[in-house]
């Protein structure tokens, strides 16, 4: 279950850090940020709940733009940018497994946004035919001393270096 939410929270950091095709919603403030991740996923209704943080920038928010264009075996079908609401559906195989997801952000401002995901497994992944994510994002301040722009801090307060400038 962790590997399918993780997944899904890994796309919606994704989707607003930037977006993979020509849609450009707005940038975010730079610094610290909360993410709050609420995952459901089915059959069994099997939910998942969680707060990390991480350190942004606007360069590490170009890398998330670039590895999101580079992924392969996935399509975007629509994307959209409406006021402060931006939509995307995309559809994805990996390991033998159809993915169609849809996501919408709300941005509010510069500093949070919320978003929700859905998406569909066909056949089913690890057992997981479907995922629904709720991500509320905000800024917090400045990163602390020692943080650098791509570090997550898990619940666990365990540190995960994902971006080397």
């Amino acid at each position: 279950m962790q590997n399918i939410t993780g997944f899904a929270a890994a796309a919606i950091v994704f989707f607003t850090s930037g977006t993979a095709g020509a849609v450009d919603p707005p940038a975010m403030k730079e610094g610290l940020w909360s993410i709050r991740n609420q995952g459901v996923n089915n059959p069994g209704a099997k939910k998942s709940e969680n707060t990390s943080t991480i350190c942004r920038s606007h360069a590490y928010d170009q890398h998330v733009l670039q590895d999101a264009k580079s992924v392969k075996g996935c399509t975007t079908l629509s994307e959209t940018l409406q006021g402060s609401n931006y939509s995307i559906h995309s559809h994805c195989v990996a390991a033998g497994t159809e993915i169609d997801s849809k996501s919408t952000v709300t941005f509010k401002g510069d500093t949070a946004a919320h978003s929700e995901s859905h998406a569909t497994y066909t056949p089913p992944l690890s057992g997981i035919t479907e995922t629904t994510v709720i991500q509320d994002q905000k800024y917090v301040g400045s990163c602390p001393a020692g943080i650098q722009p791509g570090d997550i801090t898990l619940p666990d307060g365990k540190v995960v270096h994902t971006w080397k400038p």
